[in-house]
């Protein structure tokens, strides 16, 4: 099993290994998307770079980046992911709209 802590909602919730970070914090009403976010996500398909989420703590327990995160976060510091793209694979600690 695995822990998410989400900082700025002061919430942590528990999750299997290799659970999705995007569908967890949905589940547990955790507002991943900015305003626009919220109408114009592509619904978590890694195409739209809206669910953005800087990683505190645990970067070593997350999956590797992949092709898309790449590619929509080449600007962005190394400890941004995006939410829809990301497993937890062990304790973590997030910030979600960085």
């Amino acid at each position: 099993m695995s822990s998410i802590r989400f900082v700025k909602e002061e919430q942590e919730v528990v999750a299997a290994n290799g659970a999705n970070l995007r569908l967890k914090a949905m589940q547990n009403n955790v507002d991943v998307y900015k305003t626009w976010g919220k109408m114009t996500n592509c619904g978590g398909y890694g195409q739209c770079g809206k669910c953005i989420m800087e990683i505190v703590e645990g970067m070593e327990n997350l999956s590797p980046r992949t092709d898309a995160e790449n590619k929509i976060l080449k600007k962005k510091p190394n400890n941004y992911r995006l939410a829809c793209q990301t497993l937890v694979n062990g304790p973590v600690s997030v910030k979600t709209k960085p």
